[in-house]
């Protein structure tokens, strides 16, 4: 990733997702890395650009609840280390778990993003995301993210969402959707009519199927 980070800064993205998820796990589990020393290089490397990562809220990076005054430190340490905006996320969609992560992150100075993960059931209806989107605004965030991580949110769907929420509440909206099922270069296109205000995409050697569409 360093010998292209300096022209990717050079483009003027409106943030860089580089860290979190995964990824970080990946790096102690399969690369021998300490994530933390990729975290500096790539911010070293990448000044202009503000980073981004995703954090599973009440879970940061891993796969059970920590308390309070971790998530606290642990935010409080990837700032200092370089990270400027979080999209913290609940897979349960549950505000509780992501209330200390947010609150957090704007306790330290950086771009808190509330995240709705859509998915399609009787029970979650438009209505269901309005609400999420409110308590999300309660909380206090900076923007709010709709991840379509199965990518199955439907380019009329994303019409419909975009629309009532730009409607409804004065935050920044983007949107994230990965290409599994075909749908996603339409639904960004949908959004943008909308009135999305960003949305994610990947480099054309990593985009598609299970990936985003292409820059």
């Amino acid at each position: 990733m360093l010998p292209i980070a300096a022209a990717l800064d050079d483009v003027g993205y409106g943030s860089l997702e580089c860290w979190g998820g995964a990824t970080f796990d990946a790096c102690i589990r399969f690369l021998g890395e300490d994530p933390w020393l990729r975290l500096r290089e790539l911010k070293k490397a990448m000044p202009k650009t503000p980073l981004q990562m995703l954090l599973r809220g009440q879970n940061l990076l891993g796969y059970r609840h920590y308390a309070d005054d971790v998530v606290e430190r642990f935010v409080e340490r990837a700032v200092k280390n370089g990270m400027d905006v979080f999209r913290v996320f609940d897979a349960m969609n549950d505000p509780r778990n992501m209330k200390a992560a947010l609150q957090a992150v704007r306790s330290h100075g950086a771009h808190a993003q509330g995240t709705l993960s859509y998915t399609t059931s009787p029970a979650h209806t438009l209505q269901t995301w309005l609400d999420l989107t409110e308590q999300l605004l309660e909380t206090g965030v900076d923007s709010i993210a709709i991840k379509d991580m199965s990518g199955i949110l439907t380019p009329m769907a994303a019409y419909e969402l975009v629309s009532e929420i730009k409607k409804r509440y004065d935050v920044r909206l983007h949107l994230h959707c990965h290409a599994t099922t075909g749908m996603a270069e339409m639904a960004l296109l949908k959004a943008i009519e909308a009135g999305v205000d960003g949305v994610d995409t990947a480099i054309s050697s990593m985009s598609a199927t299970y990936g985003h569409p292409a820059t």
